[in-house]
């Protein structure tokens, strides 16, 4: 793994095992021990997907520009397809508060691409190297 990306998923990770921490707490508030089970649970599931996801994409990197393209696209549609089939799955489940769990998974989902955004735009790598005086013109 690249310097680069172990600072971004180290940016996105931290702070979504935070907001799983506050999601804990609201699930707790609103339902109790079975809505805090939900929200650890939706936490683990967030964080375990997306650094899979991130630990792909990276992978591939190191290969080619193409098939990191075709490893997030197609860990993107893996992701969203075991969260469905799992949020599915548990439709009759009595040992957690379901409806918590779906509103933590969607809440941290939001919170991991929001902080992977932020690191990704503190990184500031330029698109491209232009000389310092590419731009000046004078004799």
């Amino acid at each position: 793994m690249q310097p680069s990306d172990a600072r971004i998923l180290r940016g996105a990770a931290i702070p979504t095992v935070s907001a799983g921490v506050g999601a804990v707490l609201i699930g707790l508030l609103v339902a109790g021990a079975k809505g805090a089970l939900a929200a650890a649970l939706a936490t683990v599931v967030v964080t375990a997907f997306f650094s899979i996801s991130a630990l792909a994409v990276s992978w591939a990197s190191k290969v080619s520009s193409q098939t990191m393209m075709l490893a997030a696209l197609a860990s993107y549609a893996v992701k969203i397809l075991a969260v469905m089939v799992l949020v599915t799955s548990m439709d009759g489940v009595s040992l957690w508060n379901t409806t918590v769990f779906g509103w933590s998974v969607v809440g941290l989902a939001l919170a991991w691409i929001a902080a992977e955004f932020r690191v990704a735009l503190q990184k500031g790598r330029p698109y491209i190297d232009e000389p310092e005086n590419a731009l000046d013109r004078s004799p």
